[in-house]
Parts: structure tokens; C-alpha cells; sequence
């Protein structure tokens, strides 16, 4: 990683010190708005370099925030599909695609930060790619991924923008779960789990809706918009 000095065990501790006050920072407030001498006061380093020190640039400690969460889920989805193997229908690769993640939101307690920093991270597109070549890479998820192409029979241009609609749906709704339980607010469902089996429900909808032809992708209802 560059810019880490230091493998002691000291070194190893204040990294990880790091590590948990941004991702709460950066969850609240957004990756922008934190500073890194906010970062290194919030966890504790009196010296205001230490996070550029141990981490170089903000990018590679955004890289190391999503390492740490990545790592578990995708034991877990490693897991799941030597269980699963075989599944064939698309509501089973949505739930090998959703379960490990809400399980491990689930294991973090309350409050937790991940989700919503999954979701501020997405809203940058420099960021953005170090979230999906360190979550959205693995091996477990594309074979996911392939599986679910392998049974969602849509048009190329329908299965991207399906792709996106299911993962913006997903990370936004884990986010806004987090953030309700974080205040003490009512959610709609009572457990990550009930919460997780509702976004398998919704994005298998999405991957299984039917395409409007384009010719007839002009001519919506009154009210449609026509521009």
C-alpha cells in the first residue's frame, strides 16, 4: 500500500484507528468534506500527518476501508455458493449477490458506517472505481455475475442498465437501513435479514420486468415524457 510506514504493532494499531474514524467520517459527511487532519484528530494522532503517513494519499485509505469490509463478504459469498452450487434461477443469484452483504452489516452492530460510506464512495467517480475493482472483482462475484447473465435472458443494452438500477438500488437502501438504525429510527423491515429478502424480491424484479421494444419506448402513457 502506498505510503504505509511501519509493520510493528503499534503501526498496525494507529492504522486501524485510521481506518475506523474515517470510514465513520466519511460515511456521515462525505469523502470530500473530511480533511485528513479531521481523520487523524478523530482518531486520536496528535501529529495531523498521520494519515498521510501511513497512507499516502486519501485514495488508498479509501482502498484500505473497502479491503477491510471486502475481505469477509466475499468469504461469506464463497461460502454461500459452495452451498448453492448449481442454483439456476435468477432469484437465486440475486440472493447469492445480496445476502453476504446484509449478513455483514448485520454482524457490524449498531451503529455501523460501511453502508453509507459504500454509498458516498459510489457518488465519486475517482472513488468509484476503487469500489468496484476492490468489491465488485472478487472471484466470488463474478462468478455471481456470470451466473446471473447466464439466466437473465435481456438485450445487452437492457442488462447494463438493469445492472446499474439493481446495484444503485442495493447500496442506497442498505445505506438508508444503517443510517435509520443509527438514529433510532423505525424501519420498514425488522432484521438485515427481512431487509435483505426485500431487495432480493425487488431487484429479481427488475432483472425479470419485461423490455419495451424500442420502437414503442417513445410512446409511454399521458404524462410521459417525450424528450
Amino acid at each position: 500500500m502506498a505510503g504505509r510506514r511501519g509493520n510493528g504493532p503499534r503501526a498496525c494499531a494507529t492504522r486501524e484507528r485510521i481506518i475506523t474514524a474515517a470510514e465513520r467520517l466519511f460515511a456521515e459527511r462525505g469523502v470530500v468534506a473530511v480533511s485528513n487532519r479531521q481523520i487523524s484528530e478523530a482518531a486520536g494522532q496528535g501529529n495531523n500527518t498521520a494519515v498521510s503517513y501511513h497512507f499516502g494519499a486519501k485514495e488508498e485509505l479509501v482502498r484500505a476501508i473497502v479491503r477491510r469490509h471486502a475481505e469477509p463478504i466475499e468469504r461469506a459469498r464463497v461460502a454461500l455458493l459452495a452451498r448453492e452450487r448449481g442454483c439456476g434461477s435468477v432469484r437465486d443469484w440475486v440472493g447469492l449477490l445480496v445476502h453476504p452483504v446484509t449478513g455483514h452489516l448485520a454482524e457490524l452492530g449498531v451503529p455501523s458506517w460501511y453502508g453509507r460510506f459504500g454509498a458516498q464512495a459510489m457518488a465519486d467517480p475517482g472513488l468509484r472505481e476503487i469500489m468496484v475493482a476492490e468489491s465488485l472483482s472478487t472471484p466470488s462475484m463474478r462468478d455471481v455475475l456470470d451466473g446471473l447473465s447466464s439466466c437473465a435472458d435481456l438485450p445487452l443494452a437492457a442488462h447494463l442498465e438493469r445492472s446499474e438500477m439493481a446495484g444503485q438500488l442495493m447500496i442506497h437502501m442498505c445505506a438508508e437501513r444503517e443510517r435509520r438504525l443509527a438514529e433510532g429510527v423505525t424501519t420498514p423491515a425488522s432484521t438485515w435479514h427481512a431487509a435483505a429478502v426485500g431487495l432480493v424480491d425487488a431487484i429479481t424484479g427488475i432483472w425479470l420486468a419485461p423490455v419495451t421494444p424500442a420502437e414503442h419506448s417513445g410512446s409511454g402513457s399521458a404524462g410521459g415524457s417525450r424528450g
